[in-house]
């Protein structure tokens, strides 16, 4: 027979109960931390989405990117929310469309401390300009205050074809002085172009960036 009292003494010690506490956090409190998250993620996404390019809608022929219903009624809320921010008057459907380019052909951002080449050629419409574009949206103050072309002046050869030469320094012919430093965009705006707005565009009609050199 087993001795009872000698098997009790060898058993382990029981281990003391843990009691645990549940402290509720009150419903009013949730509540607050709920909406102020809501309200802040609300207004960050916001500011975020009006702050860049319009997200939805957008057409891209190499470098050049375009937002065909910018200035269409139809455009959705985003657009005229980042419209309104910029104070910016695109073109109408009926007026024509507008690209900007901020890369060149092969993918590279565009930087004042490269030149550039434009051309040799520009999708057919009544009339299209050229405009450079400092990093911070504004026109560059260079020492000719030039900061475009229209169709009507720049220089061609015997084939009607062009090139735009943009540098910080001065190149003959059809030349566009960069900004002095930092990244820039260019505008291509297509005035009056024939059929629905970017239908019938096709990337071998667009001008081809191609960057030359870069120095210091």
């Amino acid at each position: 027979m087993t001795n009872a009292p000698a098997a009790a003494s060898m058993r382990a010690p029981s281990r003391p109960s843990l009691s645990v506490s549940i402290r509720r956090v009150p419903t009013a409190i949730l509540v607050v931390y709920s909406l102020l998250l809501a309200l802040g993620v609300g207004l960050g996404s916001a500011y975020w989405a009006i702050n860049g390019k319009p997200p939805f809608g957008s057409l891209r022929l190499g470098p050049w990117q375009s937002w065909p219903k910018l200035g269409a009624p139809e455009a959705d809320p985003y657009m005229r929310a980042i419209i309104a921010r910029r104070s910016d008057v695109p073109l109408a459907t009926g007026e024509g469309m507008g690209f900007t380019a901020s890369v060149d052909n092969d993918g590279r951002p565009l930087d004042s401390a490269c030149s550039y080449s434009i051309g040799p050629v520009a999708p057919i419409a009544r009339v299209w300009t050229v405009t450079l574009y400092d990093q911070a949206g504004r026109l560059p103050s260079t020492e000719l205050k030039r900061r475009s072309f229209t169709s009507a002046e720049v220089l061609r050869d015997a084939q009607d074809h062009f090139s735009i030469a943009l540098s910080r320094n001065v190149q003959p012919g059809n030349w566009l002085q960069l900004p002095a430093g930092g990244p820039f965009t260019v505008a291509l705006r297509l005035y009056d172009p024939p059929g629905a707005a970017g239908a019938n565009l096709e990337e071998s009609e667009m001008p081809v960036i191609q960057r030359l050199e870069c120095g210091a």
